[in-house]
Parts: C-alpha cells; sequence; structure tokens
C-alpha cells in the first residue's frame, strides 16, 4: 500500500469524540483504471461526459496537474489536458464497491453516516472491536479497504466532523492525518479561510477584504463584527474557527435538498431565454447553500410546461458544488441534453440534494433524465 503519513497522533487523556472522516481517492476513476489497467492505468482519465456538451464527473491523478477537476466543461477539460482520456461512468459498478467498502466501515462502528458513494463519517469513540484510537481504526479501515477492493482511501481524524473532513484531504491521495485535541487550534489556525466549509470564493473575497485570511484570523475577528458582514453565517464560521462543532455523526438521515423555482407569467420557448432565466435561481441557490452550511453532489433541473407536464434532468458529481458558477454549468448542460426542451417552459427550478454532512444516500453518477406527468 502506499503512503501513511501522520502528523499529529492521539492521546490517551482524551475525552473527547474521535471522528474520522473517509474519502476515496478518486473513486469513480481509481475503478476504472483499476479494472481496465491496460487503457487506464497511468493515463490521466475523466469519467463523465465527452467534449462538447458533456461535464467532467471525477479525474484520476494523473489528469488534476493539467487543472481537470469535477462540475467542468469536456470541451474545456479537453483543452487543459490533451491526452486527457474521457471514460463512461458505470454507475452499477461504482453502487456496488460502495457496498463493500461500507461492509468494512460497519465493522468497527454502527456510526457511519455515508455522504455519498465514496466518503463517510465515523464516531470511533466506542468502537465494536479494537482500542477506542481513531488514529488505529483509521489505519486499518484503510488497509482492508485496500486489500479487499485494490482500492486507495484518504481520512482524516479529529475531535469533530469539521476537523475531521479537512484533515481527510490534507494528504491525498492514500493519506492518514490525525487531529488530537490539544493540537486542533493550531490545526485551525493555519488554515486558509476557503478550506472552511461554506466559504466559496464570494465570501473569501469579502473576507480577504477584510483582512481576513486563515483560521487564525478568524480566531481573532470578533463575532460582533463577522455577524455584522456576514449575518448568521458569521457566527458560524466563529465557532468553526474556533473548533466549537459539535454536530453527531448521524446513521439515519433524511434525505434533503436545497432549492429555488420561479413560476412565469408567460411560457419561454427558447433555451437561452431559459437560461437568462435559470441564472438567478442559481445565485438563489447558492446563496441558500451557503446560509444553511451545505454543499451538494446532486443537481436537478427542473422543468414544468403550460399544460402542467414536469420533467426533471439530474446529474451527481463525486465532489460537492455550492457556487452560482458550478450550478450554471452543470444546469447549462442539463437543459442541452439528451436535447433542449421541446414544450415551452412555464417553471424553472434549480435543486441541490446530497448534501454534505446532513444529505441523502447515494445518487445516480450519470446524466439521467426521467419524465413524471403530474394531474
Amino acid at each position: 500500500m502506499g503512503k501513511t503519513e501522520e502528523i499529529l497522533s492521539d492521546s490517551k487523556e482524551q475525552e473527547a469524540r474521535r471522528i474520522v472522516h473517509v474519502d476515496m481517492d478518486a473513486f469513480y476513476a481509481a475503478i476504472e483504471q483499476r479494472d481496465n489497467p491496460e487503457k487506464y492505468a497511468g493515463e490521466p482519465i475523466a469519467v463523465g461526459g465527452k467534449p462538447p456538451r458533456g461535464v467532467v464527473q471525477t479525474a484520476s491523478y494523473e489528469a488534476r496537474p493539467y487543472g481537470v477537476h469535477s462540475a467542468q466543461p469536456a470541451i474545456e477539460a479537453d483543452r487543459k489536458c490533451p491526452d486527457l482520456i474521457f471514460v463512461s461512468p458505470r454507475m452499477d459498478v461504482y453502487q456496488e464497491e460502495s457496498k463493500r467498502i461500507r461492509k468494512i466501515l460497519l465493522r468497527y462502528t454502527d456510526l457511519v453516516e455515508p455522504l455519498s458513494l465514496d466518503e463517510a463519517y465515523l464516531d470511533v469513540s466506542d468502537p465494536k472491536k479494537g482500542p477506542p484510537s481513531g488514529t488505529l481504526i483509521a489505519r486499518r479501515i484503510r488497509e482492508e479497504i485496500y486489500e479487499e477492493t485494490g482500492l486507495t482511501a484518504s481520512a482524516g481524524v479529529g475531535p469533530s466532523k469539521f476537523v475531521a473532513k479537512v484533515a481527510s484531504d490534507r494528504d491525498k491521495p492514500d493519506g492518514l492525518t490525525v487531529v488530537r485535541p490539544a493540537d486542533q487550534a493550531g490545526f485551525i489556525a493555519e488554515l486558509p479561510i476557503e478550506d472552511f466549509h461554506g466559504i466559496g470564493p464570494v465570501t473569501a473575497e469579502k473576507m480577504q477584504n477584510l483582512s481576513i485570511e486563515t483560521g487564525a484570523d478568524l480566531q481573532e475577528t470578533p463575532e460582533r463584527e463577522l455577524t455584522h458582514h456576514f449575518g448568521k453565517r458569521g457566527r458560524h464560521f466563529k465557532k468553526l474557527a474556533m473548533g466549537e462543532d459539535d454536530r453527531p455523526v448521524k446513521p439515519d438521515r433524511e434525505r434533503k435538498s436545497v432549492g429555488a423555482e420561479r413560476t412565469f407569467s408567460e411560457d419561454i420557448a427558447k433555451p437561452g431565454a431559459m437560461l437568462d432565466q435559470l441564472r438567478p435561481i442559481a445565485e438563489r441557490v447558492a446563496e441558500r447553500l451557503q446560509d444553511a452550511d451545505q454543499q451538494g453532489r446532486t443537481v436537478t433541473l427542473k422543468l414544468k410546461s403550460h399544460d402542467h407536464e414536469v420533467s426533471t434532468r439530474q446529474t451527481t458529481l463525486d465532489r460537492p458544488v455550492d457556487s452560482k458558477q458550478d450550478l450554471m454549468v452543470l444546469v447549462r448542460r442539463l437543459l442541452k441534453r439528451p436535447h433542449a426542451p421541446e414544450e415551452p417552459v412555464r417553471l424553472l427550478g434549480i435543486s441541490v440534494s446530497s448534501l454534505d454532512g446532513r444529505g441523502g444516500g447515494p445518487q445516480q453518477l450519470e446524466l439521467n433524465f426521467r419524465k413524471q406527468t403530474t394531474g
């Protein structure tokens, strides 16, 4: 198995929770490389739709140095990485692998909260087997995943969901980072504000204009000032900066979504006009996601015709989105595929589900179109 790097370690005197965040490394792309080594091993690949209208849904680590990433238009990815290989998704295979991995996680605790097919939180404060050590359990989970699937996972261990999730991304791929409670404040202080959940590009720019660039800056900024500039989100950012995150790991979570829609007084027939109307809807959804401290992997476009026929077009990514820009990239392609709407629409809506930290379970990866007629 590859590298395993710990920058911090557990401590026996800890009474805090031990939260593990397990995140598979380029899950869909890694499966394709494992199953088709003669074609894809060591190659830059992108799982998703092909140019010119497709969207990248996950990219192998060989492709990422070129700037290829999820939610990116395939035509842009192809331009950045001329040798990029586009691979059609095999959702049934990804789902089966996810089930195998879930069984491994459940060997250690029943408190497993899946975020999507490829990542989950675990509370191992009182594990089923082994010592109550987040470090040892995370290491063993990663070993078992590799031994049984041939895939690598990165993991983060900490006293809270926020710290564990950020830690799991610290040393990808195939890494392990453990943050003990005594080192939590220092760990958070070093984080760039972009690493804080809920702080997107717009909020980050606003913070930087206020000379808030790191977790340490957030720790030092009075809560009153943060709420003045960012409303109730400012209070949330302050709590995260101070290590105050007591969200429990919830194994049984109801599926939730964040969305917005608009009904028009007149039918809209042209796709260009539909896109114009979708922009403020996407902006509203992005604002609601950020206000709720949420990101999501499944984006759904809803269309209702003048005779009340409803159709939805949906796609799921391997990484969550919460910005207007990402939503519009996805919605623009959903509007065109498999074809532009044949009937004028009276209503347009956008919703985001598979929410990070609280949302539903595994969702469909490939562009999926279903139609539902209502009376």
